[in-house]
């Protein structure tokens, strides 16, 4: 459905597919696509500036995220992302709560565009759908040539301090700029709540 629906809107499609079967229905069903037989955690992503609409197995949603959001240095535009609810919601949390949420928020921002109940789907999936939007930041957060210095900072902060979840990617982004490259870590609170 969602190829169909692209090259009847004009796009360019390169559909990824890792099952050999449903890749010849695809090629029969959507002649206009390009279709590789591949995981897309696996995908050398394009040179030029490209955008990405996808159904994700739900239960690899994280990996196939991480393979796409964590490198600032291909071209990705947005993407369209259709994945289980509670992932969606838990991505576009103003305070991410996890390391990895941060991480790629700072190259994108993430929102939760619609909530798809279980029926739209053929089968129906025990749970609803939502669809998160990971679209490029005018101006990252982070600069991309620090990328791994700004995950080894994050890492280190979730790791040391049970108030990481209390930031949002802005002051993780401000906190590392002030860091001398990742040096310093995310203060922690004192018993008198007093910062150290």
């Amino acid at each position: 459905m969602l190829t169909r629906s692209l090259l009847a809107a004009g796009a360019r499609v390169l559909a990824v597919e890792p099952d050999r079967r449903l890749a010849r229905r695809l090629r029969r069903a959507a002649s206009g696509a390009r279709v590789v037989e591949a995981e897309a955690r696996a995908v050398a992503w394009p040179c030029e500036p490209f955008k990405v609409v996808a159904n994700l197995p739900f239960g690899h949603a994280t990996e196939i995220c991480r393979a796409l959001l964590s490198d600032p240095r291909p071209q990705l535009v947005s993407a369209d992302l259709i994945v289980e609810w509670g992932f969606a919601l838990k991505r576009a949390r103003l305070w991410p709560s996890t390391a990895q949420t941060v991480l790629w928020s700072a190259w994108y921002e993430l929102t939760v565009v619609r909530r798809l109940e279980p029926d739209a789907f053929v089968p129906a999936p025990p749970v609803a759908a939502g669809v998160l939007r990971a679209r490029r930041r005018a101006v990252p957060l982070v600069r991309p040539e620090d990328a791994a210095a700004f995950e080894r900072f994050v890492r280190r902060g979730f790791a040391r301090s049970p108030r990481a979840r209390e930031r949002d990617v802005h002051a993780w982004a401000r906190a590392f700029a002030g860091s001398s490259g990742g040096v310093r870590t995310v203060p922690s609170m004192t018993r008198r709540g007093r910062a150290r």
